[in-house]
């Protein structure tokens, strides 16, 4: 029992690399379903392409931009 203590004593790296994975994941699923539901809508009504292409680069941006502020912020609370 002391040897796992001692062991969970000495234990050392950056949680930041753990939580950037975490974070990872939350727009990993949101650029995916962003771009899944452009190909529905384009596929069901193929003219209405150029309205929702906007739409497809305004989500992928806010996912991507979730995707960095995850990876800024373990550093900032460092």
């Amino acid at each position: 029992m002391v040897d796992v203590l001692a062991a969970a004593n000495t234990m050392s790296g950056s949680l930041g690399a753990v939580a950037y994975g975490l974070a990872a994941i939350g727009p990993g699923i949101g650029v995916g379903i962003v771009f899944a539901s452009y190909i529905t809508a384009t596929a069901r009504q193929p003219e209405s392409a150029g309205l929702t292409r906007t739409y497809l680069f305004m989500g992928f941006a806010l996912s991507e931009a979730l995707a960095l502020i995850g990876f800024v912020v373990p550093f900032v609370f460092k």
